[in-house]
């Protein structure tokens, strides 16, 4: 995984059990880079998770793994 967004590909990808009908956009601007993850309502319920405890953590597992690169995630319905 060299960049973030395989990074990024390869956890969300785990977690959900159809993988096929999520799709992750991103655009570049100022040095920031803005995710957008979509996919219908009950995969997303999975990738937020309780709380927001599995959203979280992924963006954890990302600033570690890319410490350097600063990035948005955004959920989109």
């Amino acid at each position: 995984m060299n960049t973030i967004k395989d990074t990024l590909d390869y956890i969300v990808k785990a977690i959900v059990p159809d993988s096929k009908e999520v799709v992750i956009t991103d655009s570049e601007e100022n040095g920031l880079i803005t995710f957008e993850i979509s996919a219908p309502p009950e995969i997303i319920g999975k990738i937020i998770g309780k709380e927001g405890k599995i959203i979280k953590s992924v963006r954890t597992i990302l600033n570690l793994s890319h410490p350097n690169t600063r990035f948005l995630l955004k959920i989109k319905d």
